[in-house]
C-alpha cells in the first residue's frame, strides 16, 4: 500500500497529464424531509442541504490545494425525489427541482443529482409523476439532473417504463430545442443503476446509504495515454498483457490519490466516507481523452475492428488496479465512451470509424453504455425507446450497469452538429437505423423476465 509521501510524489508525477479529481459529490439523505405540505417540503430540503453543504465547496477547494490537484467539480447528490415527493403533482415536482437548483446555485456546487425515479418493476404514482415532471424540471433548472432506473438482473426489463422514457426525452429535447436538446444531456436511463455513483448525470444517495456521505470520482485518461505512451516508447514490443499489468498500476495509484483526498474532505466536513469511482471520464479537452488510449493500444481509431477487446482489456485493468488500492471503490469504475464529452470520440463519430451499432457493442465491456449520443431530431419515441430497450438488455443479461443519455437534436440531422457548452462539449449527430419507422415490438409493454441466471443466484 502507497504511504503519503509516495502518494505525493505520484501527484508530482502526474500533475503534467491531466490527472485531477474530476468530482466531491456530497450525499444527502432526504427521507426525513418529506411533507404532505409542498412548501414546507421544500424549505425542509433547502435547510438539509444548506446545513450539511455550507462549507462543502471551500473545503474541497482547500484540501485539493493543499495536495496540489484540483477537485474540479463539487456536486451533491439526494434521495429519490419520487420517494421524497411522492404524494405531489408533476407541477408541484418541478417547484421541488426549482428548490434544488436554487439550493445548489446557494451552496455553489455544480449540479445536484436525485431527481431521480426507480421503477424497474412498476410505475407507482410518485414515480410516474416524476417521470412526467422531468422535461418541464431539466429544462427550467441549470443544475438539476434526472436519474429514471428501468430494468435490473433481477427484476428484468420494465418495457411501460421505457416507453415512457422515450416520449419523455422527446418531449425534453423538444422544450430545450433552443439549446439543442439540452435537458436531455442531463438525464440518464439506467438498468442495474449503482446507489453511490458519484459522476452526473445519474447521481443520487441511494436508500441503503447514510445520512450524508462523500464520494469521490477520480479520472485520468491522460494519466493513462501517457503512461502507455512512455512504456512503448522504452520497450516497443510490449505485449498486450504487460500493458494490462501498467494500467492496473496505474490506476492503483490513481486510486489511492482519490481515497486520500476524499476522507480527508469528508474528515473536514464531519460525516462518513463512501467510496472511490475510478472511472476514466473524458472532457472535451485536448490530452484527457479515452478516445486516445484506443490509438496509443495501436488501433486507427475507436470504432474500428479491435475496439471492444481494447475496451474489455482497458476496463478490467482499471476496475483490477481500483480494486486492489481501496476496499471502497464504487460507482461505476471503468471506462465511459461518452461521444461529445470526448473530442477524439467525436471526431471518430464525424469520420465514420464509430457508428451508433458499434458503440452499442463496445458498450457491453464499458462502465455504462450509450452516454451523451446525438441522434436527429426526426428520431420517433419509439426509435428511442428501443434504443434504450436494447441498451437496458446488456445490462440486464451480463449483470452489469449500463445507461443511455439520447439527445435527439430537433430540426438538426444526421451529419450536422450539436453543441452542448462546457463539459458537455459538442458532437455530429450519429445516423440511427429505421429511426422514422413503426415498432410494435416497443408498444406491447408489459415487463421482459429476468434471465433465468439472476434467480438461481
Amino acid at each position: 500500500m502507497l504511504t503519503e509521501r509516495e502518494i505525493l510524489s505520484t501527484l508530482e508525477m502526474l500533475q503534467s497529464e491531466h490527472l485531477d479529481l474530476r468530482t466531491v459529490t456530497l450525499g444527502i439523505n432526504l427521507s426525513d424531509c418529506a411533507s404532505h405540505d409542498l412548501n414546507r417540503l421544500n424549505d425542509n430540503i433547502r435547510t438539509r442541504i444548506t446545513t450539511l453543504a455550507e462549507n462543502f465547496v471551500n473545503i474541497c477547494n482547500q484540501v485539493g490545494d493543499k495536495y496540489g490537484i484540483p477537485v474540479v467539480n463539487k456536486r451533491i447528490a439526494v434521495s429519490p425525489i419520487a420517494v421524497v415527493g411522492a404524494p405531489f403533482s408533476s407541477s408541484q415536482l418541478v417547484e421541488v427541482a426549482k428548490t434544488l437548483n436554487d439550493t445548489a446555485e446557494e451552496v455553489n456546487v455544480d449540479f445536484i443529482g436525485g431527481f431521480t425515479a426507480l421503477v424497474e418493476k412498476g410505475i407507482a404514482k410518485g414515480d410516474r409523476a416524476l417521470i412526467r415532471a422531468i422535461p418541464h424540471a431539466l429544462t427550467e433548472t441549470e443544475r438539476v439532473c434526472a436519474s429514471v432506473n428501468v430494468a435490473s438482473t433481477h427484476a428484468g426489463i420494465n418495457m411501460d417504463a421505457v416507453f415512457l422514457m422515450g416520449q419523455i426525452i422527446k418531449h425534453a429535447a423538444k422544450e430545450s430545442a433552443d439549446k439543442d436538446g439540452l435537458a436531455c444531456a442531463k438525464l440518464c436511463v439506467f438498468a442495474n443503476i449503482p446507489q453511490d455513483i458519484p459522476f452526473m448525470a445519474g447521481a443520487y444517495l441511494g436508500v441503503g446509504e447514510p445520512d450524508a456521505v462523500i464520494n469521490v470520482g477520480v479520472s485520468g485518461p491522460g494519466v493513462v495515454k501517457k503512461a502507455i505512451d512512455r512504456a512503448i516508447a522504452s520497450n516497443p514490443d510490449l505485449d498486450l498483457g504487460q500493458i494490462s499489468e501498467l494500467i492496473k498500476r496505474t490506476a492503483y495509484k490513481v486510486t489511492r490519490v482519490g481515497e486520500l483526498i476524499g476522507r480527508e474532505v469528508a474528515e473536514n466536513l464531519g460525516i462518513q466516507f463512501g467510496v472511490v469511482d475510478l472511472s476514466l471520464a473524458p472532457t472535451p479537452n485536448v490530452g484527457d481523452s479515452v478516445g486516445e488510449i484506443f490509438q496509443s493500444l495501436g488501433l486507427l481509431s475507436i470504432g474500428v475492428p479491435g475496439t471492444t477487446a481494447a475496451l474489455a482489456l482497458l476496463n478490467d485493468a482499471v476496475k483490477k488496479g481500483g480494486a486492489f488500492a481501496s476496499s471502497h471503490v464504487g460507482g461505476l469504475s471503468g471506462a465511459f465512451i461518452p461521444v461529445s464529452e470526448d473530442l477524439n470520440i467525436s471526431q471518430a463519430a464525424e469520420a465514420g470509424y464509430l457508428s451508433l451499432e458499434k458503440l452499442e457493442a463496445i458498450t457491453s465491456v464499458c462502465s455504462v453504455g450509450l452516454d451523451m449520443v446525438a441522434l436527429p431530431g426526426d428520431t420517433s419515441e419509439e426509435t428511442i425507446a428501443a434504443i434504450i430497450a436494447d441498451e437496458m438488455a446488456i445490462g440486464v443479461i451480463n449483470k452489469k450497469t449500463t445507461a443511455t443519455r439520447l439527445i435527439p437534436v430537433p430540426g438538426k440531422k444526421a451529419g450536422d452538429r450539436a453543441y452542448f457548452g462546457g463539459l458537455l462539449g459538442q458532437s455530429v449527430i450519429m445516423p440511427v437505423n429505421n429511426g422514422q419507422g413503426e415498432n410494435r415490438f416497443i408498444r406491447r409493454g408489459g415487463r421482459i423476465p429476468a434471465p433465468i441466471q439472476s434467480l438461481t443466484n
